[in-house]
């Protein structure tokens, strides 16, 4: 149980730091009707979220990820695969990432914020034409990005994807799982919920505190977020490589 806990800990750190899903939360909260979509999105993530990781857990189970023994060796190229891809995520998120988010915090308007985004969104091409009316999105779209923009996304997604793979390699008695995989659904879904509640409580006057919010993500979570990926790719790079010696 320890273990499964470390080993998800770099995953719902990864997910936690999207900086795209809070992007896209600041531009739907700066909406004509804020609460009512701020709800709908936190709802859609939650549902991406815990769909992928629930899905995926399902998948490998039946897959056999886990037979009697040793994991089965295919998950160590499955490993590796995501490793790779994890290391690349770092570097683009490196690289690429502070760029598009300092533009996304200089806009002004959500039209703006999404218009700085769309050139750089590489999780789906569709996400763009959804982002640039979110201004005037109504609860049923924006519950429909919350969930795309988790489940499109590949970081996001492949950290669920390879969370689930833990969960049906550590065998856990089905409570346990229930219990951990409900605190690393909390933990991706919380600091979506946070300016949600804010803007609840706060109405109009949130307004200061999602421009610092949206500042402090384009100066911080860029980098965090590529610390996080490398710590990830390592992690599954090693345990691919181990797996196969």
């Amino acid at each position: 149980m320890g273990e499964l806990i470390v080993a998800l800990l770099p995953l719902a750190l990864g997910i936690l730091l999207s900086p795209l899903a809070y992007m896209a939360l600041v531009a739907v909260l700066l909406s004509r009707i804020p609460r009512a979509n701020g709800i709908a999105f936190l709802a859609g993530w939650a549902i991406g979220l815990v769909g992928v990781l629930a899905l995926s857990i399902w998948i490998f189970g039946l897959l056999g990820a886990q037979p009697p023994g040793e994991p089965a060796r295919w998950v160590s190229i499955v490993h590796l695969v995501f490793g790779l891809f994890f290391l690349g995520a770092a570097v683009w998120v490196h690289r690429r990432g502070a760029e598009r988010l300092r533009a996304m915090s200089e806009a002004n308007t959500p039209r703006e914020v999404v218009r700085a985004a769309a050139p750089r969104v590489s999780a789906s091409p569709r996400l763009p034409g959804w982002l640039q009316a979110v201004d005037s999105f109504k609860p049923g779209r924006s519950g429909a990005l919350g969930v795309a923009i988790f489940a499109l996304n590949p970081v996001d997604a492949s950290c669920a994807i390879v969370a689930g793979l833990d969960f049906v390699i550590a065998e856990l008695p089905d409570a346990e799982t229930v219990a951990i995989a409900t605190g690393f659904a909390v933990i991706g879904i919380l600091p979506i919920a946070v300016p949600v509640v804010y803007v609840l409580v706060r109405g109009a006057k949130a307004q200061p505190f999602l421009d610092a919010t949206r500042t402090w993500i384009a100066s911080h979570t860029g980098l965090l977020n590529a610390a996080f990926l490398l710590v990830i790719a390592v992690l599954q790079l090693q345990k691919g490589i181990a797996g196969l010696l």
